[in-house]
């Protein structure tokens, strides 16, 4: 992952960085609220796998529960601050994400998740993630699980509480955001 400093020689738009992403689509692009270029590192075949795992566990029981649309990696969402970002992992209640017209779905959804997953890879910095996280909560994100393979960690966020940090857990619970989910971290972490 790489972090590029635009201001103050230049200010990218909500419409610049989505033309940005639209004409370099093999380009992981993120944007922060402080008007940082996030490049993402492609992914390697294990976190692949492990983000996989990930996505397929939320989506099946997403499907089967019915009150949550669930979305893998390459969704990016335009958050409250201004911030544009692709969660590993994530859902939004069915509700808000039907109260959002066609035309905002099938671009990058003015809309910060329910609940969001980073899944670190090898070629992310602990302390940028967290960043990430925090930067979800500030946008009224309900729900963040940051997975560390690496450490064997889990750290959990939710508003107004201090972060929670799991040392090799086994399962993870979707407590009141997505009540009766439980996520098996076996092959994940």
């Amino acid at each position: 992952m790489v972090t590029l400093k635009l201001e103050p020689v230049i200010h990218l738009s909500a419409e610049q960085f989505i033309q940005l992403c639209y004409t370099n689509p093999d380009a992981k692009l993120e944007l922060t609220a402080r008007g940082e270029l996030v490049v993402m590192s492609p992914t390697g075949e294990e976190s692949g796998m492990r983000n996989s795992w990930l996505t397929a566990q939320l989506t099946v029981w997403a499907k089967k529960d019915g009150t949550g649309v669930a979305f893998d990696s390459s969704t990016m969402f335009q958050l409250p601050s201004g911030a544009f970002r692709s969660p590993d992992a994530s859902l939004i209640q069915r509700s808000r994400w039907e109260n959002l017209t066609d035309q905002q779905r099938q671009t990058f959804p003015p809309i910060a998740p329910d609940f969001v997953v980073e899944l670190r890879s090898p070629s992310d910095s602990p302390k940028e993630l967290q960043n990430k996280m925090q930067e979800y909560l500030d946008n009224e994100v309900r729900l963040g699980w940051l997975l560390d393979p690496m450490l064997k960690t889990v750290e959990i966020y939710r508003i107004g509480q201090p972060v929670e940090v799991l040392t090799n857990p086994t399962q993870l619970d979707g407590e009141n955001v997505l009540p009766g989910f439980v996520l098996d971290l076996g092959g994940i972490l």
